[in-house]
């Protein structure tokens, strides 16, 4: 009975470490998995704030063109600004609507 109740154990042992490594190894990879999505949209999160930081402004632009570019920008009125739809060879001009969210 005591050979029984060892090798009973043992099995319990055996049984029991192999579903908490399977359960170890399932959760290393579901942590694996978001940290790259993490990876990913921190990448993305960079990329936009430095083209927000660097072009958000009027002024940011006008000082880069006076610095890389020949020809000299003109500032725009934003109520000037038309947007033009196309659909089916039909072309619609609308004015421009800013949307503060």
């Amino acid at each position: 009975m005591k050979k029984f109740g060892l090798i009973l154990v043992i099995f319990l042992l055996i049984l029991s470490t192999t579903i908490i490594k399977n359960s170890a190894k399932e959760i290393e990879d579901e942590i694996f998995t978001l940290k790259e999505n993490l990876r990913v949209l921190n990448s993305e999160f960079e990329k936009i704030k430095l083209e927000h930081d660097y072009l958000s402004s009027s002024e940011k632009l006008l000082e880069y063109q006076s610095q890389y570019f020949e020809d000299e920008l003109i500032q725009k009125n934003i109520e000037n600004i038309k947007v033009i739809k196309i659909k089916n060879a039909e072309k619609k001009i609308k004015d421009l609507k800013i949307i503060k969210e």
